[in-house]
């Protein structure tokens, strides 16, 4: 007996293991590049627009114009806009990277070209706040950026250098565009930067872009290997993000144009492919068929300006291209259909509030926290006008906001004032007869906070050590300021767990211990005081 149930719990735990909808737990080591996404699949709610069924949707009326446009005189074919490295070992790369980090992953201030329409920003000067969990991996090392080179090579003029950081505690995305790690300064710039929570369907204010053209969320609309090239996993469930060369405008679900070309399709435009096309007489390959599948049922999403017919998906050495590009360039911009432009189909039950949440929390005074609502189901016709209130003097919240037509979500700004103490306090949201209610914390700008950390010197032969200074903008307070320490290459370079800077002392030093490596190597030193992170980047050479 005891050998049947033994049995049968190691059945359930394989089938649960193998279940595309099983709750995964965040990887064993984090932050990660490209490890398989926080479960339930596919991301976000199922009646979000990434993951509609769409097989009966109505087809556009203009919809022979559109395809007609986009074969430009000819015949335009798909291309996978992924795969894996350029050439075996190198920098350059296929498809987007992302990183997997947990929820204590330290956050990162961006400074913005747009700041005015990314997240993350104190809207009120313009400046970005410590809200982005961007691994210090990815200034160094190569295939954390989109394009392959690392962050604090500035790539902004060649390649959208996109970051895509996906946090499995929380199940939400941070998403990057025109990234670049000024190593001079210790500070992140991009062009614009968004967030997304996979729980609900919040969608960008009209008129915002996102780290993509259209104002949507990348990761979602993302071919990955992991659904794709899994054999337990036979629908992959979501529709993929396509560009092509010009738009005309916007239409739900998109929130943002770049551009006003005539008979160009707009941002947020839906293709399908066609019922009538044999997914299985245009390839034999599998993967292939599964991904043709999804295209008709889910089918695609324009995204962002680019090549015609081009699907996005991820970096991932598993991709075989030899295999990939012949049997996608087997289907042609004629194979599809465009859906009616802005399809959304009604709510099948009425909208409930669903939840209210603040992030960062707890936030510095002075900073800004970004609020969000979020709807048990798509908001009426005219939106759901959510009340709002705050119940502490350390912040403050509009009156309302408004969740808009067939979105599930909306965010607010938090403002918070400056305290000398810790304050909590509660945000209050009710809709429709039902409240919900979460804590904020606005702590005490720290009386002494992290300024810099340096390497000297900043390349050594392996064997010989560097110094690494901390250095504060105040001097540390009675018992001294403990300010942790890591290496991102113990191999190489190894660094104590901690330093301390002495009461009254504005800077400390401490030893980095090299080794001899095979090859000429780089380690990122980072350390970490009161919330804030600095890193230097050191070189450990051969010889």
């Amino acid at each position: 007996m005891l050998r049947i149930i033994t049995r049968l719990l190691v059945l359930a735990a394989i089938a649960l293991a193998t279940s595309p909808f099983a709750f995964a737990q965040c990887p064993p080591t984090v932050p990660v590049q490209g490890a398989p996404p926080p479960a339930p699949l596919p991301v976000f709610p199922a009646d979000n627009w990434w993951n509609l069924d769409i097989r009966t949707a109505p087809v556009d009326p203009n919809s022979a114009s559109y395809i007609a446009f986009i074969n430009n005189g000819g015949t335009r074919r798909l291309h996978p806009d992924f795969g894996g490295e350029a050439s075996p070992g190198s920098v350059d790369i296929y498809g987007f990277p992302y990183a997997v980090v947990d929820g204590n992953q330290a956050k990162q201030a961006v400074t913005f070209q747009y700041w005015d329409e990314s997240d993350g920003v104190n809207y009120s000067t313009g400046a970005g706040v410590p809200f982005y969990p961007i691994p210090a991996q990815a200034i160094t090392q190569n295939h954390w950026v989109e394009g392959g080179a690392p962050a604090n090579v500035d790539q902004r003029s060649s390649g959208d250098r996109h970051l895509l950081m996906v946090d499995c505690t929380n199940r939400t995305v941070y998403e990057l565009y025109n990234v670049y790690y000024n190593p001079t300064q210790a500070k992140w710039y991009a062009g614009s930067g968004a967030f997304f929570d996979f729980k609900n369907n919040n969608r960008r204010p009209d008129g915002w872009t996102s780290a993509d053209a259209a104002g949507l969320a990348i990761y979602p609309g993302l071919v990955r290997y992991d659904d794709a090239g899994n054999a337990a996993v036979t629908d992959i469930g979501h529709a993929f993000r396509v560009t092509v060369r010009a738009t005309n405008g916007y239409v739900f679900p998109a929130s943002h144009r770049a551009g006003t070309t005539t008979g160009a399709l707009p941002m947020g435009a839906r293709l399908r492919l066609k019922a009538s096309v044999d997914v299985n007489a245009r390839t034999s390959d599998p993967i292939s068929r599964k991904i043709f599948q999804a295209m008709q049922k889910y089918g695609l999403i324009v995204a962002d300006n680019g090549s015609d017919m081009y699907i996005s998906g991820t970096f991932d050495v598993r991709w075989n291209n030899d295999v990939l590009n012949p049997a996608f360039s087997s289907l042609s911009a004629s194979d599809f259909e465009v859906v009616a432009l802005g399809w959304n189909p009604p709510p099948t039950s009425a909208a409930a509030l669903n939840s209210v949440s603040a992030s960062p929390n707890p936030v510095v005074g002075g900073n800004a926290s970004t609020g969000t609502v979020g709807l048990t189901a798509a908001a009426p016709a005219g939106g759901a006008t959510v009340a709002l209130s705050s119940a502490s003097p350390a912040f403050s919240v509009p009156a309302s906001i408004t969740v808009p037509t067939g979105a599930t979500g909306a965010n607010f700004s938090i403002t918070t004032a400056v305290v000398t103490s810790p304050n909590t306090g509660t945000l209050s949201a009710t809709y429709s007869g039902v409240t919900k209610t979460t804590t904020l914390t606005v702590n005490p700008v720290p009386a002494a906070v992290l300024s810099s950390l340096t390497l000297s010197p900043t390349a050594v032969v392996g064997g010989s050590p560097s110094t690494g200074t901390i250095t504060l903008n105040a001097a540390a307070p009675a018992g001294g300021a403990t300010v942790a320490l890591s290496s991102s290459n113990t191999g190489v370079a190894k660094v104590p767990a901690s330093v301390v800077v002495p009461a009254g002392s504005t800077s400390a030093t401490f030893t980095v211990t090299t080794f001899l490596p095979k090859r000429n190597t780089s380690a990122t030193i980072s350390a970490t005081y009161a919330g804030v992170g600095k890193t230097a980047a050191l070189t450990v050479k051969r010889r």
